[in-house]
């Protein structure tokens, strides 16, 4: 989202609900100043970083009393994270849809390492698709989890409804991770996909490759539902996702399902 449309949407939030809720800003963006300014502006209170220093805005943030999360993907960024003063990490797994740390950790060895080592509170993020997921990833040691994919193949989401229906008919291996050289990106298979990976193999410099990924090639798959050229980012947990749902429907669904999950081990 444009600054802007950020600000529209943000309203749309505020008229919707009187619960609290934050904003994702991926530090990369040569707008992410611009889009920290309007999350300012209109009082949201909760704000998500990912790919970058959350350093670089912290004392803004804090000055405005805004809670800051910022998401890593190893123990060396999540201790850099707590001490430029955030309030909790997300630890994201591998098995995330979209961009990926270049360690390639996965969540199940990511999460218990980060609470063993963290004073503040850890989410976590990747391959969590259903309720007993829930139940696992606060067994590892996490007190919240972060669910991206799950979401985007929901009533509600502003994806592409060809994006959606190839979330829920994707297999267990219908994922693939390519852009190791510049920006690790996990998306369903189709033509684009095949093509970077093969690419990547030929040994493409990091120019050509970018030339490849060009821009907005995200909002192609995601929004525009072009499933060839499309880059449709999604994780892992895809495989587990077979129908699309009301959000309402989803959250009562993954609650009983993480209730079960907690009766059958505590049985």
């Amino acid at each position: 989202m444009k600054p802007e449309l950020l600000r529209e949407h943000i309203k749309d939030c505020f008229r919707a609900t009187e619960k609290p809720f934050g904003v994702n800003i991926p530090l990369l963006r040569g707008d992410s100043a611009e889009l920290i300014e309007v999350t300012i502006q209109e009082g949201v209170k909760i704000v998500f970083t990912s790919a970058g220093s959350p350093a670089r805005f912290i004392d803004v943030l804090k000055k405005n009393e805004i809670r800051v999360v910022h998401v890593v993907s190893s123990i060396k960024f999540g201790l850099k994270t707590e001490a430029a003063g955030c309030d909790a990490v997300v630890g994201e797994g591998v098995e995330a849809g979209g961009h990926n740390g270049a360690e390639q950790i996965t969540t199940l060895c990511l999460i218990p390492q980060l609470a063993d080592v963290l004073k503040i509170p850890v989410i976590a993020a990747g391959g969590i698709a259903d309720g007993r997921g829930i139940f696992a990833a606060l067994s590892l040691g996490a007190e919240g989890v972060q669910i991206g994919t799950r979401f985007a193949a929901t009533a509600e989401s502003s994806a592409h409804p060809n994006y959606k229906r190839r979330v829920i008919e994707a297999g267990d291996g219908d994922t693939l991770l390519a852009y190791k050289k510049i920006a690790l990106v996990r998306m369903l298979k189709n033509d684009f996909a095949l093509r970077s990976v093969k690419a990547e193999e030929e040994g493409w410099s990091e120019e050509q490759l970018k030339e490849l990924l060009g821009k907005k090639r995200e909002r192609l798959g995601i929004f525009e539902g072009d499933e060839t050229e499309g880059e449709m980012e999604a994780g892992q947990g895809s495989g587990l996702i077979k129908e699309i749902l009301p959000v309402k429907d989803l959250f009562n669904k993954l609650i009983a399902e993480f209730i079960a999950a907690k009766e059958k081990i505590c049985a």
